[in-house]
């Protein structure tokens, strides 16, 4: 009772000083609102929308369980997930945070995997997207495009193996798998899709229909929530919390041998990923590696923005969000131990394979990654006319199912 009264008065107590600090600083309140709705209706609205519309229709055409039935010897024993795992690994992956958390609780709804099973699955599918790591974060921020090489494999690194710690967990719990050490083949794979097709009985237009309300619905609270953190991530830093935060991360930075003017950066980002990046880049007593490390955790651990969309969206099933912060802080960590391993000699071979004058030494080839950022620089300029256009067309069916 005690512990309930306290949480009470605490939760009161915040949201009075959040009230208070928006009349205090309307001005900053505003820009930073700007900022949150900005990113979101050019960035996250028109790169997400296409991911969640092809991922419901997938759904309820059948096609994912029918990826799940062919993945199925490979997650398994992987990850502890069934093979629709890996449909919502790679989506996750190519669209970025909450993907993941949306196809888990869509999947956990459908019942086509259990509680534990979710928890795991949800603890490794939510990531950021290419798009983001080498455009925002290593082009726009640190105007580095090599350094999208090592981000990105330190995250997507650090991932794999949050999933393959997470398949021991709930181990001591009896799970019901269906089909465990059946052998699966192309033709039980189609008639499983077949069946599914036919046990969702919608219509293409209804279908459709539902995938673009349910997704549109899905990205309104995903902005909701990105503004929201972005007005109380300056509140913070107007009112000095963020600085008090700061000095007990002082410490552990000057254990590491990191400067301590990382330690506002690194708390900006604990709330949200992009200040927090952006702040990091701008940190000159910092040596570039430094900055990497940093920003590798700041990606890995997503920030409680992104977390706060994930819960609300596991809130509508029975999965637990508590995993899912534990994964959270591992992957953070995992990923900057990367980003310190891997950055030397990635370094030397990127810069050795700018020496293509000098036959003695190899030429090792990255990839052109200058569509991601031509990608990136083109959804900054249309992605609000796909946003407007958008919402307009939601408006539209969501008028006409009103009047039937």
């Amino acid at each position: 009772m005690l512990q309930s009264k306290l949480k009470t008065i605490f939760l009161s107590f915040s949201v009075t000083v959040m009230a208070a600090s928006l009349i205090t600083f309307p001005q900053e309140s505003f820009q930073a609102s700007i900022r949150g709705l900005d990113m979101w209706w050019k960035i996250v609205f028109p790169s997400l929308l296409p991911f969640f519309i092809v991922s419901e229709m997938l759904i309820g055409f059948g096609v994912v369980r029918f990826i799940g039935v062919l993945l199925e010897p490979l997650m398994r024993p992987l990850f502890k997930v069934p093979g629709v795992g890996g449909f919502v690994m790679a989506m996750g992956m190519a669209s970025g945070f909450p993907a993941g958390a949306k196809l888990t609780a869509r999947l956990r709804q459908e019942g086509q995997i259990t509680r534990i099973e979710a928890e795991r699955l949800v603890s490794f599918t939510n990531s950021s997207n290419p798009i983001f790591i080498f455009g925002a974060v290593s082009v726009g921020f640190f105007h580095n495009p090599k350094l999208g090489m090592i981000l990105a494999l330190s995250h997507y690194l650090g991932n794999i193996c949050v999933g393959i710690m997470m398949r021991f967990y709930g181990r001591g719990i009896n799970e019901k798998v269906k089909d465990k050490g059946k052998k699966f083949h192309l033709k039980s794979a189609f008639s499983i899709l077949h069946q599914t097709r036919l046990k969702d009985n919608r219509p293409i237009g209804q279908l459709l229909g539902d995938a673009v309300t349910s997704s549109i619905q899905t990205l309104l609270m995903i902005g909701g929530f990105i503004i929201i953190f972005s007005v109380l991530n300056r509140m913070l830093y107007l009112l000095h919390i963020t600085a008090f935060l700061a000095k007990a991360v002082q410490f552990l930075l000057t254990l590491l041998s990191f400067p301590t003017s990382l330690s506002i950066p690194f708390i900006s980002g604990l709330f949200e990923i992009t200040l927090g990046s952006q702040l990091t880049s701008k940190v000159e007593a910092a040596t570039l590696m430094q900055q990497v490390i940093i920003t590798s955790f700041i990606l890995g651990f997503s920030g409680f923005s992104v977390q706060a969309q994930v819960a609300s969206i596991l809130s509508q099933t029975d999965i637990r969000f508590k995993p899912f912060f534990f994964a959270r802080i591992v992957h953070g960590t995992l990923a900057g131990m990367f980003a310190f391993l891997l950055y030397e000699p990635l370094s030397a071979k990127m810069k050795s394979a700018n020496l293509d004058n000098n036959p003695t030494i190899p030429v090792i080839q990255f990839g052109d990654h200058s569509w991601l950022d031509g990608l990136y620089t083109s959804m900054l300029h249309t992605g609000p006319l796909i946003t407007i256009f958008t919402l307009i067309f939601y408006v539209l069916i969501l008028s006409v199912r009103l009047k039937r």
